[in-house]
């Protein structure tokens, strides 16, 4: 049976495990979204998926099937805005509209939390998943920003990196 339910404190370990096998290293490069090639280190760790799930304006959505986190997303309230990170499906499961769904839970997420859109930032060379987005009702925004290399849960980039910002209307 699988669920979408919002994660809890019991869930970092395996979170962490789930997201840097999907964003980083070697187990990353089985699926089409990894950044392997443009970041060394780590995606995130569990005290930094520990601050997310203690801020009351903040939520992880885990799709569970069989007892096991097979992808999660991070959604962070800011005003009337829901910001989408850290979207990850297990590489080995990707291609099988798990992402799809994520992706929809936030939306009803965002609608529940009575917000007007939802919007993300996407390293800008990327196209691959910046294209997937935009199938599903993202546009660019046209604004930028910044890849901070200074935290280290961020990892090292391999060359100069820079966000893009896409944002779907909700209402």
């Amino acid at each position: 049976m699988k669920q979408i339910i919002a994660a809890t404190i019991d869930d970092v370990p395996e979170l962490s495990v789930l997201i840097n096998s999907a964003y980083r290293g070697k187990t990353a490069k089985q699926g089409w979204t990894t950044e392997a090639d443009l970041i060394d280190g780590t995606r995130t760790d569990e005290n930094g998926l520990t601050e997310i799930l203690r801020d009351p304006e903040a939520t992880i959505l885990k799709y569970v099937e069989n007892q096991k986190i097979l992808a999660c997303v991070e959604l962070i309230r800011e005003d009337d805005k829901l910001y989408l990170g850290m979207l990850t499906v297990s590489p080995v499961l990707q291609g099988k509209g798990i992402g799809k769904e994520l992706l929809h839970s936030a939306e009803q997420e965002a609608l529940k939390q009575n917000c007007n859109s939802i919007f993300m930032t996407v390293i800008s060379v990327r196209t691959e998943l910046i294209d997937w987005y935009v199938r599903h009702g993202y546009t660019n925004t046209g604004k930028r920003k910044p890849f901070l290399t200074s935290h280290p849960r961020l990892g090292q980039p391999r060359q100069q990196l820079e966000f893009i910002v896409l944002e779907k209307k909700i209402k």
